[in-house]
């Protein structure tokens, strides 16, 4: 008998460094994370460069005040011939790629108000609809940012620009059509609202996307792309101001 007990201490004696060598590693193993840590902006802190790099310009050349301002996302970022597209108008382009519509209203005081616009441009919802977003969605925010201009510039007139589906968004375009269809019916229930219907120019006859009309990654517009626009919206800007 105490030959058995014998052996079961010195076993256990023997295992003791093995289990305290075990335990010390395992607190001292450096903690991990499934997470990998960014320092990349979100929500509307994304675009502040781009937002404080307008506010630069503005300061360095103050713009005409009660003109247009053209705001939204990618579309209107890259329409670089806006001044000479509507030589009759006072323009300012305001737009910032990759933003929905809730960023532009975000963005309202430092983007629109400044310039006491007598009319306000918006092309934006492709962004949010390929989000995930529903249409529905999509135009409560379109709403939300109708009021926010109301309340500060109740003169100015608001002109929507409607989606036009791009041949990499194809799949989209049912949802881009609801959009459009329920802005368009908004537009008729509050004066000072437009719309202006451009899905129809990106849709061949035979219903497949026109792909002349984009650039290389086939969601931008090419030249031939932004001809089109100019036509469908020239005639909302009304009679030249200059």
């Amino acid at each position: 008998m105490r030959s058995t007990h014998f052996l079961c201490l010195l076993a256990l004696t023997l295992c003791l460094p093995f289990f305290s060598s075990r335990s010390s590693n395992a607190q001292t193993l450096p903690a991990t994370s499934t997470a990998a840590a960014t320092t990349r902006p979100t929500g509307p802190a994304r675009w502040e460069k781009e937002i404080a790099a307008y506010e630069a310009a503005d300061r360095a050349n103050p713009p005409a005040k009660g003109g247009i301002v053209f705001t939204g996302s990618s579309t209107i970022r890259g329409w670089k011939t806006l001044a000479s597209d509507f030589p009759d108008h006072h323009v300012l382009n305001r737009g910032f790629g990759g933003s929905q519509i809730v960023d532009a209203t975000h963005f309202a005081d430092r983007i629109i108000f400044p310039y006491a616009p007598r009319m306000v441009v918006l092309r934006a919802g492709g962004n949010d609809i390929h989000s995930g977003k529903s249409p529905e969605r999509v135009f409560a925010d379109y709403q939300a940012f109708v009021e926010r201009i109301r309340a500060k510039l109740p003169d100015a007139e608001i002109v929507f620009i409607g989606l036009a589906p791009a041949p990499s968004r194809w799949a989209e375009r049912d949802a881009n059509r609801k959009l459009n269809q329920i802005v368009e019916r908004y537009t008729t229930t509050l004066p000072g609202l437009k719309y202006v219907e451009t899905y129809d120019t990106t849709v061949a006859a035979d219903g497949s996307p026109r792909e002349e009309l984009f650039v290389k990654d086939r969601l931008h517009f090419n030249e031939a792309g932004y001809k089109l626009l100019v036509e469908r919206v020239r005639p909302v800007l009304g009679a030249g101001a200059k």
